[in-house]
């Protein structure tokens, strides 16, 4: 018997942020095609390298947009949440692209390390302004974006890291000018790398929960366990599984053993509505499933644990 509280409506709404990410990829797109022009010509790898984290922050957000525009079709057939996880999916590939584009930037950034090229200050120093400038922008708009979405998180995820990275391909640039020091430039890419990574772990392990199909991490299990078997006419409760369907929508199933009583007595329907309220009330989760059950069918039924 089961409680499903809305037909499965939850989730982010793309409506509402996809003008944000819209607005945020028309700025890092013009942007990008300067700064390759620029890192060219100066011979910048800290550019370069930047560069190519925001032709992943572009990828990033073109995933992001079509990722909602899958999520809002609707159920229907075998896709019976519809095709909600695609968020997800994209997500993680943020994580992933952000991965492959560290590897190859600390690659090259530890080559120049032991080879520093000529690198001109001038330019690095003047792109990379620009480049906070407009990051803070992008920044700034995705951030009124509902970020309670892992894949609109995501995509201000690589922003910010780009943020962070031109920040300190200022610096390096002004090091240069400063002391002639062409080595800042590849400290200043390895800085970068490591931001890229931080953000890549953050992005696969939140999403890695979800495709593994994890209890939420801010849900405690054996709480949700004492709160339904403090439920008047509540047993004993298994087969409990909570997961999450995409971002902000938890789920939850559970076997509930109650008084045979209360399937003569007609107070089922007051018991599940019991139930789920417990669970939106305490915990927040809205798309629930019980099965009611008496005492004696655990001794038939198959799987139980």
């Amino acid at each position: 018997m089961s409680a499903d509280h809305d037909g499965h409506s939850h989730g982010p709404s793309a409506d509402a942020d996809r003008r944000y990410l819209l607005a945020a990829l028309g700025l890092l797109a013009a942007f990008m095609v300067a700064e390759v022009i620029v890192a060219v010509a100066s011979g910048s790898l800290a550019l370069l390298s930047d560069a190519g984290h925001m032709l992943s922050d572009v990828g990033a957000i073109g995933a992001a947009l079509w990722a909602m525009r899958l999520a809002e079709r609707p159920a229907a057939g075998a896709w019976t949440f519809g095709w909600k996880r695609a968020e997800i999916l994209s997500a993680a590939g943020n994580g992933i692209t952000l991965l492959v584009i560290a590897g190859i930037v600390a690659v090259e950034a530890i080559g120049r390390l032991i080879h520093p090229p000529r690198v001109d200050g001038g330019p690095v120093v003047a792109v990379a302004a620009a480049g906070i400038v407009v990051n803070v922008a992008a920044a700034w708009v995705l951030a009124r974006a509902s970020r309670s979405s892992l894949n609109v998180q995501g995509a201000f995820r690589h922003v910010l890291t780009d943020l962070y990275g031109f920040i300190g391909t200022v610096i390096a640039g002004i090091v240069i000018l400063a002391t002639g020091w062409t080595r800042a430039d590849a400290v200043a890419s390895l800085v970068v790398v490591i931001l890229m990574l931080k953000a890549a772990r953050e992005l696969l392990t939140a999403s890695g929960r979800i495709l593994l199909e994890a209890a939420p991490a801010s849900m405690d299990l054996d709480d949700v366990r004492a709160h339904l078997l403090a439920t008047e006419h509540v047993r004993d409760l298994h087969d409990l599984h909570a997961w999450t369907v995409t971002s902000s929508l938890p789920a939850l199933s559970a076997h509930i053993v109650v008084d045979d009583a209360c399937f003569t007595e007609g107070c089922v329907p007051r018991l599940l509505d019991q139930l789920q309220a417990c669970l939106a009330g305490h915990f927040d989760v809205e798309h629930s499933t019980f099965q009611l059950e008496a005492a004696a069918h655990a001794s038939h039924e198959p799987g139980t644990h």
